[in-house]
């Protein structure tokens, strides 16, 4: 018989669009579960803010999330899982009902070890997941004869959900940011933001076809489907799972520019107050 829970939606977040290029592998690798995913637009972008804020961000939509009924909770935003891995794990701890929890970071951290031939390994990111040395340390955990070289690029995420087309100035922009990676001869480069598989044809053409791109998107996606089934939470039905969208900004703005990343339909968007919710729900 399959576990009551296993019909509980799984909830994805992130700063902004740049996640659902997560949800979209979470979609094609398990179509019979049902997603929520929630995109905090209205205080995007989170590479500038401060470790404080971004954990105190990630802690607001994480209790929303769960006070929702999700089972799982998959933080696709490197700079929030940076700031608040620690604390979400304590906060699902608590939970009155079982809930996991998955996170970027660590699963292409390994897949880029694992990859690399030559052991130096690049990384592009925003500010705020570079000075976190949370790549850093999960690297050197994982293998300490790696050689790291992080970049953090201020520009890219804001650059790409701004929806306007690709012109010369993101590539001279791109350029400019792997220069560091070439100058160091990596094999392999993790992109250390939701929002960087949308240029991935420019990053894989500066960086050279035999330099690996590393993506959270399908590694976390295998993650989730394996702890599913070490818990018994797989749905195991045979008709396709729903999804459904929630943004803190325009849900306009978010359904025009979510469609590119999800590359599918997004059908309604609803919007909501993080700080208005989490307020009611402490009462």
């Amino acid at each position: 018989m399959a576990h009551p829970d296993a019909q509980r939606p799984i909830a994805v977040f992130d700063s902004g669009v740049g996640g659902l290029t997560v949800l979209h592998e979470l979609l094609v690798q398990l179509p019979h579960e049902d997603f929520v995913y929630l995109g905090d637009t209205a205080r995007f972008p989170y590479g500038d803010k401060s470790a404080e804020d971004l954990q105190r961000f990630a802690l607001q939509i994480a209790e929303r999330q769960i006070t929702a009924g999700a089972k799982m909770l998959v933080v696709a935003c490197n700079a929030a899982t940076s700031a608040a891995l620690p604390a979400l794990r304590a906060l699902v701890a608590r939970a009155a009902r079982g809930v996991d929890l998955v996170a970027v970071v660590e699963p292409e951290s390994r897949l880029a070890v694992e990859a690399s031939l030559t052991g130096h390994v690049g990384l592009l990111a925003t500010p705020a997941t570079v000075s976190s040395g949370a790549y850093a340390n999960a690297v050197a955990r994982l293998d300490s004869e790696i050689e790291l070289t992080s970049v953090p690029c201020p520009d890219l995420a804001p650059i790409i959900q701004g929806g306007s087309p690709f012109d010369e100035a993101l590539v001279d922009a791109v350029r400019s940011y792997c220069d560091p990676l070439r100058d160091a001869r990596v094999d392999t480069v993790i992109l250390g933001c939701t929002h960087y598989p949308l240029i991935r044809p420019i990053l894989q053409r500066t960086l050279g076809r035999g330099v690996r791109l590393v993506f959270s998107g399908d590694v976390l996606a295998a993650e989730v489907e394996r702890r599913l089934a070490v818990h018994g939470l797989l749905n195991g039905g045979s008709v396709e799972g729903r999804y459904r969208f929630e943004c803190t900004g325009d849900p306009d703005a978010f359904r025009a520019l979510g469609t590119r990343f999800l590359q599918m339909p997004l059908g309604e968007v609803v919007h909501v107050e993080l700080d208005a919710a989490l307020a009611a729900s402490t009462r």
